[in-house]
């Protein structure tokens, strides 16, 4: 017996233009699976996939396209794994079955993961990049949330650490350079970054030149984010990074991101949860993993002009978790 697949391809406008380092976003695009079992219960997944490998809700509707026939009401996690790599089509349908699997239970699915609750969490509130003005404006508006991310790129770094601590003087700031640094510049300006109080530098430099940070002693600890895919990328991480920061659209969903996260403590790491942005739908199975993460950043649903109906509930910046009209 067959699992009913169904694809929806949808476009979740932003409050306004986001800018990172890389490219400037007015929508986010994703993808949402919906698997539906012979008694019509429905499990849902959401992904917006990786744009900078070349992902794009179509390209992932493709894959999933061409796995669905194999999708029997038996079908495990682990054939998911075989059938489709790391990235945004794996995700949505790994997701989907949680929620679908919880459903038939009558759990949830931080039950089916053996996990004793799922607590409310702080996430981060992301300041992306433009004019001095834009970004004075939205860190004020952000005076309630008290970790920042900020985003930078080459010639954009100091300055949004000195516009945070003029309008936000109490923040705890993350920084995040998206590749757009080396290693010459990062040892520039770390001596300032430290003295401003910011205490994780996202992905200075690009993925695939890792090997730069060889022997750098930084007094702030540095995250791999592009760098860190799935439990395949961590050993080149090791000496390199302190944190890793894991994103279901990455690593290929909620199956993976558990391993992935266990195995990263493993090694040493220190545990981030991050977001390829999306609504709530696709943060809901990213907060079970922030369970476990020193650092929360699931502001996505946050940053578009509306959401899903049921929600997840942000109190500033707690987030709580999903409630079972919405996933898992």
């Amino acid at each position: 017996m067959t699992i009913e697949c169904t694809i929806t391809l949808e476009s979740w406008p932003l409050q306004e233009p986001f800018e990172i380092s890389r490219e400037t976003m007015t929508a986010i695009d994703v993808l949402v699976v919906s698997l539906r079992d012979a008694h019509g219960t429905v499990g849902r997944g959401e992904a917006a996939g990786v744009p900078y490998d070349g992902e794009t809700p179509q390209s992932i509707a493709a894959q999933i396209g061409a796995v669905a026939p194999l999708l029997r009401a038996d079908v495990s996690h682990a054939e998911l794994a075989q059938w489709l790599p790391a990235g945004g089509a794996r995700n949505a349908l790994d997701c989907a079955l949680w929620d679908l699997r919880a459903r038939q239970a009558g759990q949830r699915a931080w039950q089916l993961a053996g996990r004793v609750h799922a607590a409310p969490v702080l996430t981060a509130y992301t300041i992306g990049l433009g004019t001095e003005a834009d970004v004075r404006r939205k860190i004020r508006a952000a005076r309630h949330f008290p970790l920042l991310k900020l985003k930078a790129d080459a010639t954009r770094h100091i300055d949004m650490v000195r516009f945070a601590r003029e309008e936000h003087p109490h923040a705890r700031l993350v920084i995040d350079a998206n590749q757009a640094w080396n290693r010459q510049l990062l040892e520039q300006i770390l001596p300032e970054l430290q003295a401003r109080g910011v205490e994780l530098i996202e992905q200075p430099v690009p993925r695939g030149s890792d090997a730069q940070l060889d022997g750098l002693q930084s007094p702030i600890p540095l995250a791999a984010d592009e760098s860190c895919t799935d439990r395949g990328s961590l050993d080149a991480l090791v000496g390199r990074y302190q944190y890793v920061n894991i994103k279901l659209d990455k690593c290929g969903g909620l199956t993976e991101a558990l391993a992935l996260a266990r195995r990263a403590r493993e090694l040493g790491f220190e545990l981030m949860v991050g977001n390829m942005g999306g609504t709530s739908l696709a943060m809901a199975p990213a907060h079970l993993v922030a369970q476990e993460c020193t650092y929360v950043d699931l502001d996505g649903p946050l940053l578009l002009r509306e959401d899903r109906a049921a929600a997840m509930r942000y109190q500033a910046a707690l987030l709580s978790a999903a409630e079972p009209d919405l996933w898992g």
